[in-house]
Protein backbone atom coordinates (compact mmCIF):
# COMPACT_ATOMS: atom_id res chain seq x y z
CA UNK A 1 0.00 0.00 0.00
CA UNK A 2 1.33 3.47 -0.85
CA UNK A 3 0.75 7.04 0.24
CA UNK A 4 -2.32 6.59 2.43
CA UNK A 5 -2.15 9.27 5.15
CA UNK A 6 -3.32 8.08 8.57
CA UNK A 7 -3.26 11.25 10.73
CA UNK A 8 -4.27 14.22 8.55
CA UNK A 9 -8.08 14.39 8.43
CA UNK A 10 -8.43 16.84 5.53
CA UNK A 11 -10.19 15.85 2.30
CA UNK A 12 -10.79 18.01 -0.79
CA UNK A 13 -13.71 17.25 -3.09
CA UNK A 14 -13.35 18.61 -6.63
CA UNK A 15 -16.77 18.97 -8.21
CA UNK A 16 -19.80 20.59 -6.55
CA UNK A 17 -22.56 18.88 -8.50
CA UNK A 18 -25.08 16.65 -6.78
CA UNK A 19 -22.79 13.61 -6.37
CA UNK A 20 -19.71 15.59 -5.34
CA UNK A 21 -21.73 17.55 -2.79
CA UNK A 22 -23.36 14.39 -1.43
CA UNK A 23 -19.99 12.69 -0.95
CA UNK A 24 -18.59 15.84 0.67
CA UNK A 25 -21.52 15.81 3.12
CA UNK A 26 -20.92 12.11 3.79
CA UNK A 27 -17.21 12.62 4.48
CA UNK A 28 -17.81 15.64 6.71
CA UNK A 29 -20.37 13.65 8.66
CA UNK A 30 -17.74 10.95 9.12
CA UNK A 31 -15.40 13.41 10.86
CA UNK A 32 -13.20 14.66 8.01
CA UNK A 33 -12.46 18.33 7.48
CA UNK A 34 -13.77 18.72 3.92
CA UNK A 35 -13.11 21.43 1.35
CA UNK A 36 -15.59 21.48 -1.54
CA UNK A 37 -14.49 23.16 -4.79
CA UNK A 38 -16.58 23.96 -7.88
CA UNK A 39 -15.69 25.74 -11.08
CA UNK A 40 -18.23 28.58 -10.87
CA UNK A 41 -16.99 31.12 -8.31
CA UNK A 42 -20.32 32.96 -8.05
CA UNK A 43 -22.17 29.71 -7.36
CA UNK A 44 -19.60 28.69 -4.76
CA UNK A 45 -19.87 32.10 -3.07
CA UNK A 46 -23.63 31.64 -2.75
CA UNK A 47 -23.11 28.11 -1.49
CA UNK A 48 -20.66 29.33 1.15
CA UNK A 49 -23.07 32.01 2.34
CA UNK A 50 -26.20 29.83 2.45
CA UNK A 51 -24.45 26.61 3.56
CA UNK A 52 -26.47 24.57 1.08
CA UNK A 53 -26.25 23.52 -2.57
CA UNK A 54 -29.48 25.24 -3.61
CA UNK A 55 -29.39 23.90 -7.18
CA UNK A 56 -28.78 20.20 -6.60
CA UNK A 57 -29.49 19.40 -2.93
CA UNK A 58 -31.59 22.34 -1.74
CA UNK A 59 -33.03 20.70 1.38
CA UNK A 60 -29.76 19.47 2.91
CA UNK A 61 -27.67 21.83 5.04
CA UNK A 62 -23.90 21.47 5.09
CA UNK A 63 -22.25 19.97 8.19
CA UNK A 64 -19.93 22.25 10.16
CA UNK A 65 -16.87 20.36 8.90
CA UNK A 66 -17.69 21.12 5.24
CA UNK A 67 -15.94 24.26 3.96
CA UNK A 68 -16.66 25.76 0.53
CA UNK A 69 -13.39 26.72 -1.22
CA UNK A 70 -13.70 28.59 -4.55
CA UNK A 71 -9.93 28.73 -5.17
CA UNK A 72 -8.62 25.57 -6.84
CA UNK A 73 -5.01 26.00 -5.72
CA UNK A 74 -6.00 26.53 -2.10
CA UNK A 75 -8.35 23.58 -2.26
CA UNK A 76 -5.68 21.06 -3.32
CA UNK A 77 -2.38 22.44 -2.00
CA UNK A 78 -0.76 20.21 0.62
CA UNK A 79 -3.87 18.03 0.88
CA UNK A 80 -3.21 14.29 0.82
CA UNK A 81 -6.76 13.10 0.14
CA UNK A 82 -8.46 14.25 -3.07
CA UNK A 83 -11.88 13.12 -4.29
CA UNK A 84 -12.60 14.01 -7.95
CA UNK A 85 -16.27 14.15 -8.90
CA UNK A 86 -16.31 16.17 -12.12
CA UNK A 87 -17.95 15.12 -15.42
CA UNK A 88 -15.86 12.74 -17.53
CA UNK A 89 -15.20 15.40 -20.17
CA UNK A 90 -13.60 17.60 -17.48
CA UNK A 91 -11.62 14.76 -15.89
CA UNK A 92 -8.35 15.11 -17.88
CA UNK A 93 -8.05 18.88 -17.33
CA UNK A 94 -8.87 18.51 -13.64
CA UNK A 95 -6.09 15.94 -13.19
CA UNK A 96 -3.61 18.22 -14.96
CA UNK A 97 -4.56 21.16 -12.73
CA UNK A 98 -4.32 18.97 -9.66
CA UNK A 99 -0.88 17.68 -10.53
CA UNK A 100 0.40 21.20 -11.26
CA UNK A 101 -0.94 22.57 -7.97
CA UNK A 102 0.00 19.58 -5.81
CA UNK A 103 2.78 17.47 -7.39
CA UNK A 104 3.42 15.50 -4.19
CA UNK A 105 2.20 11.91 -3.86
CA UNK A 106 -1.47 11.96 -2.85
CA UNK A 107 -4.44 9.64 -2.65
CA UNK A 108 -6.85 10.37 -5.51
CA UNK A 109 -10.30 8.79 -5.57
CA UNK A 110 -12.92 9.59 -8.18
CA UNK A 111 -16.67 9.26 -8.28
CA UNK A 112 -16.83 10.16 -11.97
CA UNK A 113 -18.72 7.57 -14.02
CA UNK A 114 -17.70 7.41 -17.65
CA UNK A 115 -14.77 6.90 -19.98
CA UNK A 116 -11.98 9.23 -21.03
CA UNK A 117 -13.08 11.45 -23.92
CA UNK A 118 -11.63 10.85 -27.37
CA UNK A 119 -10.60 7.22 -27.15
CA UNK A 120 -12.79 5.60 -24.53
CA UNK A 121 -10.01 4.59 -22.17
CA UNK A 122 -10.65 3.87 -18.51
CA UNK A 123 -10.26 6.88 -16.24
CA UNK A 124 -7.75 4.88 -14.18
CA UNK A 125 -5.43 4.70 -17.20
CA UNK A 126 -5.64 8.45 -17.61
CA UNK A 127 -5.07 9.06 -13.90
CA UNK A 128 -2.00 6.81 -13.84
CA UNK A 129 -0.51 8.75 -16.76
CA UNK A 130 -1.29 12.24 -15.50
CA UNK A 131 -0.58 11.86 -11.79
CA UNK A 132 2.45 9.60 -11.69
CA UNK A 133 3.09 6.12 -10.38
CA UNK A 134 3.50 7.17 -6.74
CA UNK A 135 -0.07 8.38 -6.36
CA UNK A 136 -2.57 5.97 -4.81
CA UNK A 137 -5.60 5.72 -7.11
CA UNK A 138 -9.11 4.42 -6.48
CA UNK A 139 -12.69 4.73 -7.72
CA UNK A 140 -15.95 4.76 -5.74
CA UNK A 141 -19.07 3.51 -7.48
CA UNK A 142 -22.28 1.58 -6.99
CA UNK A 143 -26.06 1.93 -6.90
CA UNK A 144 -26.63 5.33 -5.32
CA UNK A 145 -28.55 8.53 -5.89
CA UNK A 146 -26.93 11.66 -4.49
CA UNK A 147 -29.98 12.90 -2.62
CA UNK A 148 -30.40 9.64 -0.73
CA UNK A 149 -26.72 9.46 0.24
CA UNK A 150 -26.79 13.08 1.44
CA UNK A 151 -29.94 12.33 3.46
CA UNK A 152 -28.11 9.41 5.10
CA UNK A 153 -30.48 6.80 3.75
CA UNK A 154 -28.97 3.27 3.64
CA UNK A 155 -26.65 2.60 0.70
CA UNK A 156 -23.96 0.13 -0.35
CA UNK A 157 -21.02 1.16 -2.53
CA UNK A 158 -17.69 -0.23 -3.74
CA UNK A 159 -14.22 1.30 -3.60
CA UNK A 160 -11.82 -0.28 -6.09
CA UNK A 161 -8.06 0.07 -6.43
CA UNK A 162 -5.35 -2.07 -7.97
CA UNK A 163 -3.90 -2.02 -4.43
CA UNK A 164 -6.50 -3.89 -2.34
CA UNK A 165 -5.01 -2.60 0.91
CA UNK A 166 -5.48 0.95 -0.34
CA UNK A 167 -9.07 0.14 -1.30
CA UNK A 168 -9.72 -1.17 2.22
CA UNK A 169 -8.28 1.95 3.87
CA UNK A 170 -10.17 4.31 1.54
CA UNK A 171 -13.38 2.38 2.14
CA UNK A 172 -13.20 3.47 5.77
CA UNK A 173 -13.45 7.14 4.72
CA UNK A 174 -17.00 6.62 3.51
CA UNK A 175 -18.25 3.84 5.78
CA UNK A 176 -20.70 4.52 8.61
CA UNK A 177 -23.77 2.91 10.13
CA UNK A 178 -25.88 3.94 7.11
CA UNK A 179 -23.34 3.49 4.31
CA UNK A 180 -21.79 0.08 3.72
CA UNK A 181 -18.61 0.08 1.63
CA UNK A 182 -16.98 -2.93 0.00
CA UNK A 183 -13.37 -3.05 -1.20
CA UNK A 184 -12.35 -4.48 -4.59
CA UNK A 185 -9.21 -4.79 -6.67
CA UNK A 186 -11.16 -4.89 -9.96
CA UNK A 187 -10.82 -1.28 -11.12
CA UNK A 188 -11.63 -2.15 -14.73
CA UNK A 189 -14.85 -3.96 -13.89
CA UNK A 190 -16.07 -1.31 -11.47
CA UNK A 191 -15.42 1.50 -13.94
CA UNK A 192 -17.04 -0.30 -16.89
CA UNK A 193 -20.15 -0.99 -14.84
CA UNK A 194 -20.46 2.70 -13.98
CA UNK A 195 -20.16 3.70 -17.63
CA UNK A 196 -22.34 1.10 -19.34
CA UNK A 197 -25.25 1.30 -16.91
CA UNK A 198 -25.90 4.88 -18.04
CA UNK A 199 -26.24 3.76 -21.66
CA UNK A 200 -28.68 1.05 -20.63
CA UNK A 201 -30.64 3.58 -18.60
CA UNK A 202 -31.14 5.61 -21.77
CA UNK A 203 -32.29 2.45 -23.56
CA UNK A 204 -34.83 1.49 -20.89
CA UNK A 205 -36.01 5.09 -20.69
CA UNK A 206 -36.66 5.08 -24.43
CA UNK A 207 -38.62 1.84 -24.10
CA UNK A 208 -40.74 3.21 -21.25
CA UNK A 209 -41.19 6.52 -23.05
CA UNK A 210 -42.62 4.58 -25.98
CA UNK A 211 -44.95 2.73 -23.61
CA UNK A 212 -43.52 -0.72 -24.40
CA UNK A 213 -44.15 -2.14 -20.95
CA UNK A 214 -42.42 -3.95 -18.10
CA UNK A 215 -41.47 -7.00 -20.17
CA UNK A 216 -39.44 -4.84 -22.53
CA UNK A 217 -37.72 -3.06 -19.64
CA UNK A 218 -36.74 -6.37 -18.01
CA UNK A 219 -35.39 -7.71 -21.31
CA UNK A 220 -33.27 -4.60 -21.87
CA UNK A 221 -31.80 -4.73 -18.37
CA UNK A 222 -30.98 -8.43 -18.71
CA UNK A 223 -29.44 -8.16 -22.16
CA UNK A 224 -27.71 -4.96 -21.06
CA UNK A 225 -25.99 -6.97 -18.36
CA UNK A 226 -24.82 -9.39 -21.08
CA UNK A 227 -23.32 -6.48 -23.02
CA UNK A 228 -21.66 -5.14 -19.87
CA UNK A 229 -20.15 -8.55 -19.16
CA UNK A 230 -18.84 -9.06 -22.72
CA UNK A 231 -17.15 -5.67 -22.95
CA UNK A 232 -16.08 -5.67 -19.33
CA UNK A 233 -14.20 -8.94 -19.71
CA UNK A 234 -12.46 -7.55 -22.79
CA UNK A 235 -11.22 -4.70 -20.57
CA UNK A 236 -10.00 -7.18 -17.96
CA UNK A 237 -12.95 -6.96 -15.58
CA UNK A 238 -14.17 -9.92 -13.56
CA UNK A 239 -17.58 -11.60 -13.89
CA UNK A 240 -18.20 -11.45 -10.13
CA UNK A 241 -17.88 -7.65 -10.30
CA UNK A 242 -20.58 -7.46 -12.96
CA UNK A 243 -22.86 -9.58 -10.77
CA UNK A 244 -22.33 -7.24 -7.83
CA UNK A 245 -23.10 -3.69 -6.72
CA UNK A 246 -21.29 -1.86 -9.50
CA UNK A 247 -22.68 -4.14 -12.21
CA UNK A 248 -26.20 -5.49 -11.91
CA UNK A 249 -26.89 -3.39 -8.80
CA UNK A 250 -26.17 -0.07 -10.47
CA UNK A 251 -27.86 -1.28 -13.65
CA UNK A 252 -31.13 -2.03 -11.88
CA UNK A 253 -31.14 1.26 -9.98
CA UNK A 254 -30.37 3.48 -12.96
CA UNK A 255 -32.71 1.73 -15.37
CA UNK A 256 -35.77 1.66 -13.13
CA UNK A 257 -35.93 4.88 -11.11
CA UNK A 258 -36.74 8.32 -12.49
CA UNK A 259 -34.14 9.93 -10.24
CA UNK A 260 -31.72 8.71 -12.93
CA UNK A 261 -30.90 11.56 -15.31
CA UNK A 262 -29.91 9.11 -18.05
CA UNK A 263 -33.19 7.27 -17.75
CA UNK A 264 -34.96 10.63 -18.08
CA UNK A 265 -32.99 11.29 -21.28
CA UNK A 266 -34.45 8.08 -22.71
CA UNK A 267 -37.95 8.86 -21.46
CA UNK A 268 -37.89 12.22 -23.23
CA UNK A 269 -36.59 10.75 -26.46
CA UNK A 270 -39.21 7.99 -26.37
CA UNK A 271 -41.92 10.62 -25.95
CA UNK A 272 -40.77 12.49 -29.04
CA UNK A 273 -38.61 15.24 -27.55
CA UNK A 274 -35.25 16.21 -28.99
CA UNK A 275 -32.03 15.38 -27.18
CA UNK A 276 -31.20 19.08 -26.80
CA UNK A 277 -34.59 19.82 -25.27
CA UNK A 278 -34.40 16.94 -22.79
CA UNK A 279 -30.88 17.84 -21.69
CA UNK A 280 -31.85 21.46 -21.23
CA UNK A 281 -34.82 20.45 -19.10
CA UNK A 282 -32.70 18.17 -16.91
CA UNK A 283 -30.05 20.86 -16.49
CA UNK A 284 -27.33 18.51 -15.22
CA UNK A 285 -24.66 16.29 -16.71
CA UNK A 286 -25.94 13.15 -18.42
CA UNK A 287 -22.86 10.96 -18.69
CA UNK A 288 -24.63 8.29 -20.75
CA UNK A 289 -24.72 10.46 -23.86
CA UNK A 290 -20.92 10.72 -24.11
CA UNK A 291 -20.44 7.19 -22.79
CA UNK A 292 -22.59 5.80 -25.61
CA UNK A 293 -20.25 7.23 -28.22
CA UNK A 294 -17.09 6.04 -26.45
CA UNK A 295 -18.46 2.55 -25.77
CA UNK A 296 -19.81 2.14 -29.28
CA UNK A 297 -16.44 3.04 -30.80
CA UNK A 298 -14.54 0.75 -28.43
CA UNK A 299 -16.91 -2.14 -29.15
CA UNK A 300 -16.17 -1.75 -32.88
CA UNK A 301 -12.42 -1.69 -32.24
CA UNK A 302 -12.59 -4.79 -30.06
CA UNK A 303 -15.15 -6.65 -32.17
CA UNK A 304 -17.59 -6.96 -29.25
CA UNK A 305 -21.27 -7.36 -30.13
CA UNK A 306 -23.28 -4.66 -28.29
CA UNK A 307 -26.64 -4.36 -30.06
CA UNK A 308 -28.38 -2.21 -27.42
CA UNK A 309 -25.49 0.24 -27.26
CA UNK A 310 -25.46 0.36 -31.06
CA UNK A 311 -29.13 1.31 -31.26
CA UNK A 312 -28.79 3.95 -28.54
CA UNK A 313 -25.86 5.36 -30.52
CA UNK A 314 -28.00 5.48 -33.67
CA UNK A 315 -30.73 7.40 -31.84
CA UNK A 316 -28.32 9.87 -30.21
CA UNK A 317 -25.90 10.45 -33.09
CA UNK A 318 -27.39 9.27 -36.37
CA UNK A 319 -30.96 10.56 -36.26
CA UNK A 320 -32.57 7.14 -35.92
CA UNK A 321 -36.06 7.28 -34.41
CA UNK A 322 -36.59 5.46 -31.10
CA UNK A 323 -39.16 3.09 -32.62
CA UNK A 324 -36.88 2.25 -35.55
CA UNK A 325 -34.14 1.41 -33.05
CA UNK A 326 -36.50 -0.89 -31.14
CA UNK A 327 -37.56 -2.61 -34.37
CA UNK A 328 -33.90 -3.11 -35.30
CA UNK A 329 -33.33 -4.90 -31.98
CA UNK A 330 -36.42 -7.07 -32.34
CA UNK A 331 -35.63 -8.15 -35.90
CA UNK A 332 -32.04 -9.23 -35.25
CA UNK A 333 -31.15 -12.77 -36.27
CA UNK A 334 -32.07 -15.37 -33.63
CA UNK A 335 -29.27 -16.36 -31.26
CA UNK A 336 -28.67 -18.53 -28.23
CA UNK A 337 -28.60 -16.95 -24.79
Amino acid sequence: MTNIPDTDNRVTVLGAGSWGTALAILLAGNGFQVSLWGRHRDVMATMAEQRVNTRYLPSIKFPDRLNVEPDFHKAVSAVKRILVVVPSHAFPDTLDRLHAANPEPVTVVWGTKGLAPGGGRLLSELAAERLGKYTALAVISGPSFATEVARQLPAALTVASHDIEAAEVISAWFRNDRTRIYASSDMAGVQLGGAIKNVMAIATGISDGLGLGANSRAALITRGLAELTRLGQAFGGRIETFMGLTGVGDLILTCTDDQSRNRRIGLGLGRGQTLAAVRQHIGQETEGVDATRELYNRSLELGIDMPITTQVYRVLYEGCTPMAAVEALLTRDPSRE
